[in-house]
C-alpha cells in the first residue's frame, strides 16, 4: 500500500492551524467515545468554533511526554536495528480519499529487509490506579489503540510500534518505570480500522451540518 500525501508545516503555530480542518490522531478516541479526557460533543464544539479547545502545553505532564520523546525515539532505534528510524518535524499526512483524517508521526519506520513502512508512536503516562492497570492488562488501552488505527488510517502505513514508558510508584513506595512494546498490523486491524473511517465520516459530516452529535460515553 502507498503511503498517503503529506506537507511539512514551517512552525508549530501553522501546524496547529492546521487541525482546525480535520481530525487529528489524538482525537479519535473522542470522537469513538473512549477517551477519559474529552466527548465527542465537546470535541464538536472545538471544531465548529463554539468552544476553544484547553491549552495544556504548560502541563508538567505534556512538558515531559515533549521532552522525553527524542530520547525515546533514539533509544527505540538503539534497541531495533532491524528498523531505519526517520522523524521530521510538523509532517501532517492525510488521508487520500477523506482528507480531514490527518496524523503527525512521532516516528515513521522502514524495514531493513522488506522495505516496509511504519509508524513509531511514543507515549509517557503514570498509572496511580489500580483501574488504570487493567486498562494495560494484556493489550494497550482503547483509546491508544484508537490513535494508533486512525494513524494508518491517515497515513497508509502497514503497522505501527507503540513505545510506551508507564511510570508508577509500587508497593514498597518506589518510584518504578517500565517501558512496553507493542506492534500492530494493519492487517489484523483492518476491521478496527475501518471502524475509526466509518465514525469519523459520521462525526466530520456532524461538523459540516453544524448538528450536533449524539453523545457517546466510554465504557465504566
Amino acid at each position: 500500500m502507498e503511503l498517503s500525501p503529506f506537507y511539512v508545516y514551517p512552525n508549530r503555530k501553522a501546524w496547529m492551524e492546521h487541525f482546525r480542518d480535520g481530525i487529528g490522531a489524538s482525537e479519535a478516541a473522542a470522537v469513538l467515545g473512549v477517551s477519559p479526557w474529552k466527548t465527542n460533543e465537546q470535541l464538536w464544539e472545538e471544531k465548529c468554533g463554539l468552544a476553544e479547545a484547553e491549552d495544556i502545553g504548560d502541563k508538567t505532564y505534556v512538558r515531559y511526554g515533549n521532552k522525553a520523546e527524542p530520547l525515546l525515539r533514539a533509544l527505540f532505534a538503539l534497541d531495533h536495528p532491524e528498523y531505519r528510524v526517520e522523524f521530521t518535524p510538523f509532517k501532517v499526512y492525510r488521508c487520500p480519499q477523506k482528507p480531514f483524517i490527518a496524523c503527525t508521526p512521532d516516528g515513521e519506520l522502514e524495514e531493513t529487509e522488506t522495505g516496509r513502512r511504519g509508524g513509531l508512536e511514543i507515549k509517557t503516562t503514570e498509572i496511580r490506579s489500580a483501574a488504570e492497570w487493567l486498562r494495560w492488562k494484556d493489550r494497550i488501552p482503547d483509546y491508544y489503540y484508537a490513535q494508533v488505527c486512525h494513524q494508518m488510517l491517515a497515513s497508509g502505513w502497514a503497522f505501527v510500534e507503540l513505545l510506551a514508558q508507564i511510570k508508577y510508584t509500587s508497593a514498597d513506595g518506589d518510584d518504578r518505570k517500565e517501558v512496553r512494546h507493542y506492534r500492530i498490523e494493519r492487517e489484523d486491524a483492518r476491521d478496527d480500522i475501518a471502524l475509526v473511517e466509518d465514525e469519523e465520516s459520521a462525526f466530520w459530516a456532524c461538523v459540516l451540518a453544524r448538528r450536533r452529535p449524539a453523545l457517546k460515553l466510554p465504557p465504566i
